[in-house]
């Protein structure tokens, strides 16, 4: 956007309305969104409610669309989600909800799908090494590590 546009509040609220359209957003992208919009405080506030009141802004449906495509494309572990969504301001009930997206079957099995993948794709002689090289890998994605460490001792 040129930072010399400006919008009045019905041309920024219709930019918007399709923004969220497009693919469900968090209510501070949008906010951020509306800043770089150079609108002011009381617009934003106003275009928000409208959002929200029409249905294109519900914190709850990105919350679950977040984990349910974060789990599933990028297999994130819980902590990396709740990591992520605590990051754009996700209230504690709308992560808690969306958390239970996942199947507690799905998530295990996920899990020693990753492990076996990577324990593949170390090459470590030295079993410690493997065990630490793996676990990092896994805990940088968010998984819990008293799930990494189980599992792991299971393979190893």
């Amino acid at each position: 956007m040129n930072p010399q546009t400006t919008y009045t509040v019905d041309e920024a609220q219709k930019k918007l309305e399709n923004y969220c359209a497009y693919q469900e957003r968090c209510h501070k992208e949008v906010r951020v969104k509306l800043q770089d919009m150079n609108m002011i405080p009381e617009a934003i506030d106003k275009i928000m409610v409208h959002l929200i009141e029409h249905n294109f802004l519900n914190e709850e449906r990105f919350a679950k669309a977040f984990v349910r495509g974060k789990f599933r494309i990028k297999k994130w572990g819980k902590d990396r989600l709740v990591r992520e969504l605590k990051f754009r301001d996700i209230s504690k009930y709308a992560i808690d909800v969306a958390l239970t997206e996942i199947r507690d079957e799905d998530y295990f099995e996920t899990l020693d799908e990753l492990m076996q993948k990577r324990l593949a794709q170390v090459n470590e002689k030295n079993i410690y090494k493997k065990k630490k090289k793996v676990a990092d890998y896994l805990l940088y994605r968010g998984w819990e590590s008293h799930l990494v460490y189980e599992k792991l001792n299971e393979h190893l």
